[in-house]
């Protein structure tokens, strides 16, 4: 199937799940389409070949991390729900994206360790109650000239206060908000 295609599938099944749903383990949360795209160029323009993806759902936006990605890149995504991450290998078959892919069970702060390599790029969206807790080891994983990036920053502004007070509060970091989709917050890290 094409890859647009694909895509299109899912957006649509994002948008159908949700609204469908009540219990909201069982929601997608999907990112929207032109934060796709935006995290698509952002890959590129930093020539990433790692990144680190925290919250992979359905694999929406796995998937478009992945295809902007060079053949040998990696994604290293990690998801606490079963159902979601079963799902989520079946779409990166369907977008013929796997091999760019590894997925990471459980939760975050006992997966973190197991990613073994410096990041280029790290994208969050996921629960954001843990963002702080996480923040040390999140930008020790992501290497000197990286970039982090936050989805749901307007639209759960209040949830990522803390999160933002954090990253004020380090030197080497340097952060704009984007008003695009959700409202995405990168932040990039500097030297020390």
């Amino acid at each position: 199937m094409e890859f647009h295609r694909v895509m299109e599938d899912l957006e649509l099944l994002g948008i159908q799940n949700d609204l469908a749903q009540s219990d909201k383990s069982k929601k997608y949360l999907n990112i929207t389409r032109d934060t796709g795209e935006f995290l698509s160029v952002l890959i590129k323009a930093t020539s990433a070949r790692r990144i680190l993806e925290v919250g992979t759902s359905n694999g929406y936006s796995t998937i478009w991390l992945a295809s902007a990605l060079p053949e040998d890149g990696k994604v290293y995504t990690i998801e606490a729900n079963f159902e979601k991450i079963e799902e989520a290998s079946l779409n990166f078959n369907k977008s013929h994206t796997s091999s760019k892919v590894i997925q990471l069970a459980g939760d975050v702060v006992e997966v973190l360790p197991d990613v073994p390599e410096s990041m280029d790029f790290i994208f969050l969206d996921a629960d954001r109650k843990t963002y702080v807790s996480i923040a040390e080891d999140i930008f020790t994983l992501l290497k000197t000239g990286g970039l982090l990036v936050c989805d749901n920053a307007i639209s759960h502004a209040d949830e990522l206060a803390d999160f933002r007070t954090w990253i004020s509060s380090q030197q080497h970091l340097s952060s704009s908000l984007v008003p695009l989709g959700k409202g995405e917050l990168l932040v990039y890290k500097g030297e020390k």
